[in-house]
């Protein structure tokens, strides 16, 4: 089945900051091989107890500067207390960001379980009310359509976007994921329960299959297994990789497509070839322009 035309696509990117000039550099390639499509925002990661904080600073400075992006910063609660929080929040509004996406975190380098902060928000609901009571920002928050690796369940997962929802989030970014019925029950689910916000697929091309497997293990997210036979052999065949991973990522947008799903959040891994293919085939073109009957968008990206 062809894509859905009738209604524009919207784009987002995660970007990480680099920690060498030649994944600087790498980065910076991405950003304006994708600049020109336009995407609605583009956010920085922030390292699991902001340990990536100033790079992340210099990250989405970088973009504010340089680029016609709107940057949206991360922002986690871990092993950090609220003032250090506060500040860096107000530092970015200070900076010019508009756009935070608040987030738990992971717990730092070494520690195997998460454990709030003495002094901190010890959740993203929490991190959320602040930063409402701080600035006038837009808040992205995240879910975890298969359910977080500490949540009890999938009730207690839906519970805990609610309660991020009503403190004063705007938009849900998911957890990667494969099966794409398992993302629309749980929008399904959600709408159930009252949360109407969006509820943006966050998508991510497979580049390395046994780093992607290492990543969807920590996350909790499923791995078919008709995945790994695609990828089998092609450790040493980048081109070939790139082809099947073009082709699985391709009919995984096609089928969310066709279900109605119009805004995507692409997980770059800093790298644009296949995150530009994939928007390519959504219709989106350089400049914000949209294949279609009226599939126009300005080149603000419809904001």
């Amino acid at each position: 089945m062809p894509l859905s035309l009738s209604t524009p696509f919207n784009v987002s990117f995660e970007f990480f900051p680099p920690k060498t000039p030649e994944m600087e550099e790498s980065l910076w390639r991405a950003v304006k091989r994708l600049e020109p499509l336009a995407p609605k925002f583009v956010s920085v990661t922030y390292g699991a107890g902001g340990s990536t904080r100033e790079r992340t600073h210099k990250t989405v400075q970088r973009i504010l500067n340089e680029t016609n992006l709107v940057p949206a910063a991360h922002l986690t609660c871990a092993d950090a207390s609220r003032d250090e929080v506060n500040d860096v929040a107000h530092s970015y509004w200070e900076m010019g960001v508009r756009h935070i996406v608040a987030l738990r975190g992971d717990p730092p380098a070494g520690v195997a379980k998460y454990a709030p902060h003495p002094h901190g928000y010890p959740w993203a609901s929490e991190l959320v009310s602040a930063l409402r009571s701080q600035h006038d920002f837009e808040i992205s928050v995240a879910t975890f359509p298969e359910g977080h690796p500490d949540s009890r369940s999938l009730d207690s997962e839906l519970d805990n976007l609610k309660r991020k929802i009503d403190a004063g989030a705007t938009r849900a970014i998911t957890q990667f994921f494969f099966d794409n019925w398992t993302y629309l029950r749980y929008v399904d689910a959600a709408r159930k329960a009252g949360i109407t916000v969006p509820i943006v697929p966050g998508l991510m091309p497979v580049t390395n299959f046994t780093q992607m497997t290492r990543f969807a293990a920590q996350a909790g997210a499923t791995v078919p297994r008709t995945m790994g036979p695609m990828f089998e052999g092609l450790e040493n065949d980048p081109e070939t990789r790139k082809l099947v991973a073009a082709t699985v990522a391709a009919e995984q947008c096609r089928q969310l497509a066709d279900a109605g799903v119009t805004e995507f959040h692409f997980y770059t891994l800093n790298r644009a070839d296949l995150t530009y293919a994939l928007c390519h085939i959504l219709g989106l073109r350089p400049n914000g322009q949209q294949t279609g009957d009226g599939r126009q968008q300005a080149a603000d990206g419809g904001q």
